[in-house]
């Protein structure tokens, strides 16, 4: 097998793992109902990078999964982004929601129609870059999406919050897959630098993740464990209690029940007592 067969069998599975990576982070947010820690305009600038992804494959003539990709990509991140805004804490009005979706779609098919088939043209007369440009831009918005997450950590004490992790490895794995088959075959200077930038930029997503576990999350949990065995503890005396507190009333009551009749008994005793000494009086 050569180097382009494998670098083409890598560069397949990193573009695959960008072309669904967003799956699990939409039905994340749909199950939740809430995009607390995930920021609209994180899914907003990747979106937005689609575009010009978009016009740099296609004006290039890349092959047509890495046509696909970028179409794929923008559709899934502005479904993530439209659920930021409409889930809380943002609550954005429906028609509102709609209306920033429409008019991001119409601006971003205009500019994949109107630059993309100008500027493959003047790619096949020899003239790159233009493309070069688009490329910059893409990557630039790219890895400014993965800024505002980190507003979010520092807000949280460096907490992931609204955040799928399944989502981040997919898209790290992505780039991971995408970086071996650049490295494999003729490597490109920027597509390497975008790749090393994402993933030492989500690998610091899962890093203040585990190192706020280490501190304060682990602490958490243990107090929580330990409140929940002192309530049980505390549920425990009270049956103990409630018990003892029945069996107390179950003796009273028994105790009770015997003196009831040993007064009648006694009373019983004096009537008969009274009717002799009537009877012998009379007598």
């Amino acid at each position: 097998m050569s180097h382009a067969d494998i670098a083409n069998i890598l560069g397949t599975i990193g573009t695959v793992l960008w072309c669904i990576q967003l799956s699990p982070q939409i039905y994340f947010l749909w199950k939740k109902k809430d995009a607390t820690g995930f920021p609209p305009i994180f899914m907003f600038l990747w979106a937005a990078s689609g575009v010009p992804f978009s016009i740099y494959f296609v004006g290039s003539d890349s092959y047509i999964p890495m046509q696909v990709q970028p179409q794929m990509f923008t559709l899934l991140c502005s479904i993530a982004w439209i659920q930021s805004m409409y889930y809380p804490p943002y609550s954005y009005p429906k028609r509102k929601c709609i209306g920033y979706a429409v008019t991001f779609y119409a601006i971003s098919l205009a500019c994949e129609l109107g630059f993309g088939i100008t500027l493959k043209k003047v790619y096949l007369n020899g003239t790159h870059w233009p493309m070069l440009v688009f490329g910059i831009i893409a990557s630039v918005l790219l890895v400014a999406g993965l800024v505002p997450p980190y507003f979010e950590l520092a807000k949280r004490q460096g907490q992931v919050v609204g955040i799928n992790f399944f989502f981040l490895a997919m898209d790290s794995s992505g780039a991971i897959f995408s970086m071996a088959s650049n490295c494999v075959d003729k490597i490109d200077i920027m597509a390497m630098i975008l790749y090393i930038l994402v993933i030492v930029m989500e690998a610091g997503i899962f890093t203040s993740q585990l190192v706020w576990w280490l501190r304060i999350g682990r602490k958490q949990k243990n107090n929580i464990d330990s409140g929940d065995k002192v309530n049980e503890n505390e549920c425990l005396q009270e049956v103990d209690l409630n018990s003892i507190d029945l069996e107390s009333q179950r003796s009273l009551s028994e105790s009770q029940v015997q003196q009831d009749r040993e007064r009648q008994a006694n009373l019983k005793k004096e009537e008969t007592l009274t009717h002799q000494s009537k009877c012998n009086s009379s007598d």
